[in-house]
C-alpha cells in the first residue's frame, strides 16, 4: 500500500494542520492505550502460563513445560484462525509493517491470536498486529466523523502513533515515515510529517505515563571514535547482514514446508511444537518477543561465551522463522533486534578490541537492515539499544557497506502470489476496508 500523498496534494495549510493536530494527539494517545492494553493482557496470561500454573502443579517451567505450552499455544492460535470472525486477519508473513486497513470484524480475532502468541512465548513482537488494529480503528473513526479527510491521513496518524508508542519516542516514527513520504511532490516534507509526528509524540508520552520501560539498556559509553573501529564495526555489521541473509533465504522454505500441512489448525500446532523444542533447547531467553530478553543478555554480557551466544542467536533465528511461517500473528522487528544484540555480543567476544556498545549497535544495524529494509530504523535502534548518541557518526559510515549487501535483496516477506489459501487462515472479509 502506498502511503505517500499524491503529487497534486501539496502541503496542508497551517490552519488545517492545527485543526487536525487535535485528533492526531488524541488518537496518538488512544493508540498507545490499545498497545498497552494488548501487552497487559499478554503479560497477565503469560504470568498464568509460565508462573502460576507450573507453580501450582510443581513443575519446572524451563523443562518439558516449554514444549507443552508452546504446542498448546499453537493449537489455540490455530483454532482462533479457523473459527474466529476474520480468521485473525492476513498472515503476518505476507504483510508489511504498515498494510491496508482491515475490516473491524477481523480485529477481535487478530487481537486474540496475538495475545495468545505473545503470552505463549512465540518469537514474534506485537508491532504488525497492533498497527493493523490501530489503523483500522482510526480509519473508521475518521470515516465516521471526518469523512472528507483522505484515508492516507488516518493511516499515517495511526501507524506513526503506534510506532511512537512501540519505541517510546516519536523519533523512530519520524525517521521511518520520512522514507514513506519523501517521494511525494509539492509541499514541505515537514508539513506532511506534522500530523504523524504529533500522533507519534502523543503515543510515546502516553506509554511513558503508563509505565512502559524505555527502549534502552545503558551500555558503557563509546566515547571518542577510533579509526580501527570503522573496520571492526563494519566487519560485525556485514557479518550480521550475512547471517540475517541466510535467514532471509530460508524463510520461504520454512513457510512453504509448514503451509504444506494445508490446514489452519495443524500449521500453528506443528509450529508451536517446533517452537517448544527450540525453547527447550535454548531456554526462556530465546522465547517471547525479545525485549526483556535483551535486558537479560546485556545485564551481564560476560556471562556468555562465544558458543553460547552463537547457539542463542541461532535458535532465535530458527524460532523467528518458524513463528513467522506458522500463521502466528506478530512482527519481526523486536525478535530481530534481540538477534542483533546476541550477534553483537558474539562479535565483541570474538573481537575483544571492539567496544561493547559499538559491537551491539553494528550487529543490530546489520540484522535490522535485512529484516526491516530501512536504514533509518536500523540506525535508530543501533543508537537506542546501547543508549549512546556518540555512536551515531560511526553508524552513519558503517551502515554503508552493510546496505550495499542488502540493497538488491528481496524483502523479508512472503510475496502475494505465495499467500496462504483461504482454508489456511485467510479470509476475504479481512481484506482492505472500502
Amino acid at each position: 500500500m502506498s502511503l505517500a500523498p499524491t503529487p497534486d496534494e501539496g502541503g496542508a495549510s497551517p490552519r488545517q494542520m492545527l485543526v487536525l493536530a487535535i485528533p492526531a494527539l488524541l488518537l496518538g494517545a488512544l493508540a498507545a492505550v490499545l498497545l498497552w492494553a494488548l501487552e497487559q493482557l499478554s503479560d497477565l496470561l503469560s504470568g498464568v502460563l509460565w508462573t502460576s500454573l507450573p507453580g501450582a502443579l510443581g513443575v519446572d517451567p524451563s523443562g518439558w513445560w516449554i514444549i507443552l505450552v508452546l504446542t498448546m499455544t499453537g493449537l489455540a492460535v490455530g483454532i482462533g484462525l479457523r473459527f474466529l470472525p476474520g480468521h485473525g486477519g492476513p498472515d503476518s508473513a505476507t504483510t508489511e509493517l504498515i498494510s491496508p486497513p482491515l475490516r473491524l470484524r477481523a480485529l477481535p480475532g487478530l487481537a486474540a491470536v496475538t495475545v495468545l502468541g505473545l503470552a505463549g512465548g512465540v518469537s514474534l513482537g506485537p508491532e504488525n498486529p497492533i498497527i493493523a488494529i490501530n489503523v483500522a480503528i482510526v480509519v473508521t473513526l475518521f470515516a465516521r466523523f471526518l469523512p472528507k479527510v483522505p484515508t492516507q491521513i488516518p493511516v499515517l496518524i495511526a501507524s506513526a502513533a503506534t510506532v511512537g508508542a512501540l519505541f517510546g519516542t516519536p523519533v523512530a516514527a519520524a525517521l521511518l515515515f520520512t522514507g514513506i513520504v519523501a517521494a511525494a511532490k509539492g509541499g514541505s516534507l515537514w508539513d506532511k510529517l506534522f500530523l504523524p509526528v504529533a500522533a507519534a509524540g502523543a503515543g510515546a508520552v502516553t506509554m511513558h505515563l503508563l509505565g512502559s520501560p524505555p527502549l534502552s539498556f545503558g551500555l558503557p559509553e563509546y566515547g571518542s571514535p577510533q579509526a580501527i573501529d570503522l573496520l571492526t564495526g563494519a566487519v560485525v555489521a556485514c557479518a550480521s547482514v550475512g547471517i540475517a541473509l541466510i535467514a532471509l533465504f530460508l524463510f520461504p522454505m520454512v513457510w512453504r514446508a509448514l503451509h504444506g500441512l494445508r490446514h489452519p489448525i495443524l500449521i500453528p500446532l506443528v509450529g508451536g511444537f517446533l517452537l517448544g523444542i527450540l525453547g527447550f533447547i535454548g531456554g526462556p531467553i530465546t522465547m517471547f518477543k525479545g525485549l526483556e530478553q535483551i535486558g537479560e543478555l546485556l545485564q551481564d554480557p560476560d556471562a556468555y561465551d562465544a558458543g553460547q551466544l552463537a547457539v542463542i542467536a541461532g535458535i532465535k533465528i530458527l524460532a523467528l522463522l518458524v513463528a513467522a511461517g506458522a500463521l502466528f500473528r506478530g512482527g519481526r522487528i523486536f525478535p530481530a533486534t534481540f538477534i542483533g544484540v546476541a550477534l553483537g555480543l558474539l562479535g565483541h567476544t570474538l573481537i575483544p578490541g571492539i567496544p561493547l556498545g559499538l559491537a551491539v549497535a553494528c550487529a543490530v544495524v546489520g540484522v535490522i537492515l535485512v529484516f526491516a529494509r530501512d536504514g533509518w530504523l536500523a540506525i535508530f535502534l543501533g543508537v537506542a539499544i546501547p543508549d549512546d548518541i556518540t555512536l551515531l557518526p560511526m553508524l552513519c559510515v558503517i551502515i554503508l557497506p552493510a546496505w550495499l549487501l542488502v540493497s538488491r535483496m528481496p524483502a523479508f516477506q512472503i510475496v502475494p502470489r505465495e499467500a496462504v489459501p483461504e482454508r489456511a487462515g485467510a479470509d476475504p472479509d479481512a481484506g482492505t476496508a472500502r
